[in-house]
């Protein structure tokens, strides 16, 4: 795995609908600009040799990050994987859509739901949004939100985005009811 740069990236709510947010919500993004595994060798059919290669790999690098960006309990989590235009998006969920990844965040967080994704292709500079849902129960309403992202020289054409987000708690003065309310 052939990584050429991390980034760290770290929102801090203090006020949302003109009252203060107590205690402050954060949430931290880190993504890794990795060299897409399989780039230059056209359609490859079985995509596994890419996978044993990097995803344990990236999610060992990402999920420590994350949580020490954090700087406290990760309630809510998500991930992504953006394509540099010369890759396939099934080369980023290849990365990201297996426990040899996923399982490094979800066992550094205390997490056990399947962690929300984001997957697309795209140049140097795309935006892209990371959703998240709470960690142990993804129909916990508040917990549902989503950070933007962009990285502005990445993913070259060869390369592949790979990010972890983290928040410390739901949205800023969220009021919904719980969904058992409307069932």
């Amino acid at each position: 795995m052939n990584v050429r740069k991390i980034v760290t990236l770290v929102e801090e709510t203090l006020t949302e609908g003109g009252r203060p947010v107590e205690p402050n919500a954060r949430v931290a993004v880190v993504a890794a600009v990795i060299e897409n595994p399989w780039r230059g060798q056209g359609f490859v059919e079985d995509l596994t040799a890419g996978i044993d290669e990097a995803a344990s790999r990236v999610g060992e690098v990402l999920a420590p990050r994350v949580v020490k960006a954090l700087g406290g309990t990760v309630e809510a989590y998500g991930k992504a994987a953006i394509v540099g235009l010369d890759g396939e998006i099934e080369h980023g969920s290849a990365l990201i859509h297996t426990l040899k990844f996923g399982d490094h965040f979800r066992n550094a967080a205390n997490a056990t739901t399947l962690l929300p994704a984001v997957e697309k292709r795209g140049p140097a500079g795309v935006t892209f949004d990371i959703p998240l849902k709470h960690v142990t129960d993804a129909t916990i309403r508040s917990h549902h939100q989503s950070i933007e992202v962009r990285l502005a020289d990445a993913p070259h054409p060869g390369e592949i985005v790979i990010a972890l987000a983290a928040a410390s708690q739901g949205r800023p003065q969220q009021r919904l009811a719980p969904l058992s309310t409307e069932q």
